[in-house]
């Protein structure tokens, strides 16, 4: 290790990456701004990462193409992926080096470059102290510049979402911990319509059916996890309780180094993604085949668009509440497995009712006989 690369990991070594999820108009920005006061009265620096203002809007805007024989499938999906891994890119190259971020990496799926800038500043992540033009003193001249706590707000609805940046963490050897910001989702819904461009309801909505919140006792990596309810008004305790996980993972940064516990979660997800797949296969050539008997049976084309999307509905429900069954019920424990084909065609056979009841609402008794037979 030569002497640049220890100023750096010296420079970093009281940094915690903090993350904030819950649903939209949860309160995550508010608590967020309110922490960011709070740091100031403790000499600490900090810097609220809005995925929202860093992001651009076209990312979100999802271009659907509708199928009959498919589920609509949102054709920037990826793009808005993309986008999220560039503002851990940049959040990863402030923490390789920090006095360099003038010049940020070029990249197809850029973030916003003004509200990258102007976040740094305010943190004073550039080296100077606001209000000063006189610059932290460099590692090996002198004392640390103060600790600075990075607070990425976004929604984090997924573990793997979260895990990311915990990764980032451990790379890096700094502090790692979450929020969740706890709110009904009947509450979210009534602030968000008082927001100058509010989201559609349903988003919110469907987006509390796949929130999964930190959970210690499945994920151990998600230990130093807190969760606030912001159905009232943060209070001072409130603070208090976040505050001090904070400074819990700025005295206790992680360790790089590779473990079982972070093997076995990246096997887990792979394993979950693997099942999904091949579920979402078998589902769509079940659809597939009643879109054709549909057709066969002279279906007129609005009850075909109808039927489509009932298919598209079921299906993409389906496979949420899949994804959530398989990855709470794999084993834990070193030398277990699972056997993906049987939980696949156990799911597949549940999905077959399904569609055997959208069916039954589509087509006449005699029809429904014939489509499948057909299917046989």
């Amino acid at each position: 290790m030569d002497l640049n690369e220890d100023a750096v990991n010296l420079r970093c070594a009281r940094t915690c990456l903090c993350v904030l999820c819950g649903l939209p108009a949860a309160g995550k920005s508010t608590l967020a701004r309110a922490v960011n006061s709070h740091t100031v009265e403790r000499r600490w620096r900090s810097a609220v990462i809005s995925y929202d203002d860093l992001i651009p809007d076209d990312a979100f805007n999802v271009k659907e193409v509708e199928d009959e024989e498919d589920m609509t499938r949102p054709q920037t999906q990826t793009k808005w992926k993309l986008h999220r891994q560039a503002v851990l890119q940049c959040v990863e190259q402030f923490l390789q080096s920090p006095t360099e971020l003038g010049q940020l990496t070029p990249n197809a799926y850029q973030i916003d470059r003004d509200a990258w800038r102007r976040l740094l500043h305010a943190a004073q992540v550039y080296g100077t102290s606001v209000g000063s033009s006189q610059a932290y003193p460099s590692p090996l001249d002198g004392p640390p510049p103060p600790p600075l706590v990075i607070l990425l707000d976004d929604n984090f609805y997924y573990p793997s979402m979260r895990y990311e940046v915990y990764q980032l963490a451990r790379k890096h050897s700094v502090g790692f911990c979450q929020v969740y910001v706890q709110c009904p989702v009947e509450a979210c819904v009534r602030r968000n319509q008082l927001r100058p461009q509010p989201l559609p309801s349903d988003v919110i909505v469907e987006m509390a059916k796949r929130m999964e919140p930190p959970n210690p006792r499945r994920n151990p990596w998600e230990q130093n996890s807190v969760t606030l309810d912001s159905k009232d008004h943060f209070t001072i305790e409130y603070i208090q309780r976040l505050v001090k996980v904070i400074s819990t993972a700025l005295e206790n940064p992680l360790s790089p180094v590779q473990d079982n516990t972070e093997r076995k979660e990246v096997d887990r997800q792979s394993c979950v993604s693997s099942v999904i797949h091949q579920a979402d296969q078998a589902c769509r050539r079940l659809v597939s085949q009643a879109m054709q008997g549909a057709r066969d049976h002279k279906l007129p084309p609005e009850r075909m668009r109808s039927l489509a999307a009932e298919f598209n509905e079921s299906k993409t429900r389906f496979l949420q509440d899949l994804r959530k069954q398989v990855l709470h019920s794999l084993p834990l424990t070193q030398g277990e497995s699972i056997e993906v084909e049987q939980v696949v065609n156990r799911a597949v056979d549940v999905f077959h009712k399904e569609k055997q009841e959208i069916i039954a609402r589509f087509l006449p008794p005699y029809d429904r006989i014939n489509a499948t037979e057909n299917e046989g």
